[in-house]
C-alpha cells in the first residue's frame, strides 16, 4: 500500500503497482465477514502485507477449523498452503485467490475491499479498481496444528491472517 504522495515505493506487482493506502483500513483490529483480523500499519519503509515465499509460520498450538486470509493476488493463485501438526504430520491445502485487478471473484472469495483508484510508480490512476478478497482454507485434520508453511508464489501477497479454532461437535 503506498499513499497519494508516495507512489513510487509501492511493490505490489512488476510494474511497482500498489494499492491506496488512504481507501484501506487504519492499523487495528478489522472484522470481515464476522471474522477478526489484525491489519497492518502502512507507511514508508514499512511492509505492510507479505509476499508468499515459502515463509515457515508457527502458529500457537491447537485444533482449528479455518485459516481465514486478508488476500490479494497478481493474475489468479492456485497453489497450496502446508499444515504442519503437533505430530509429524502435514497436510496441503488450496490456496486459490482470485486475480487483485476488479472483477469477481473466481474462486468464491468474499470482497474484502474494493479501491477506485490504483497507485502507479508517478501517478494515481482513477477509475482502476482493485480487490482484497477475504478467502478461507480448510483445516481438515483433527490434530494440533504447530506452523503454517506458506507457497512459494511471489504473485499471492496477505495482509491478514486469522485461525479460527475448532470448538467440537455434539454427537
Amino acid at each position: 500500500m503506498t499513499s497519494s504522495s508516495a507512489t513510487g515505493c509501492g511493490a505490489f506487482n512488476v510494474w511497482g503497482n500498489s494499492l491506496p493506502a488512504e481507501e484501506l483500513p487504519s492499523a487495528g483490529t478489522i472484522r470481515v465477514d464476522g471474522v477478526p483480523f489484525d491489519f497492518p500499519a502502512t507507511g514508508p519503509d514499512r511492509p505492510d502485507n507479505v509476499r508468499c515465499a515459502g515463509q515457515h509460520i508457527t502458529v500457537v498450538p491447537g485444533r482449528y477449523d479455518w485459516l481465514y486470509l486478508l488476500t490479494a493476488a497478481e493474475r489468479r493463485v492456485e497453489d497450496e498452503i502446508a499444515f504442519h501438526y503437533a505430530d509429524g504430520s502435514v497436510d496441503f491445502e488450496p490456496l486459490r485467490v482470485s486475480d487483485f485487478w476488479a472483477a469477481p471473484a473466481v474462486f468464491g472469495e468474499t470482497s474484502a475491499f474494493t479501491t477506485f483508484a490504483m497507485h502507479y510508480p508517478y501517478h494515481v490512476q482513477a477509475n482502476v479498481p482493485a480487490m482484497v478478497w477475504c478467502q478461507r482454507v480448510p483445516l481438515v485434520r483433527r490434530s494440533a496444528l504447530a506452523a503454517m508453511r506458506l507457497p512459494r508464489n511471489p504473485a499471492a501477497h496477505i495482509f491478514a491472517a486469522t485461525l479460527v479454532v475448532w470448538k467440537g461437535y455434539d454427537r
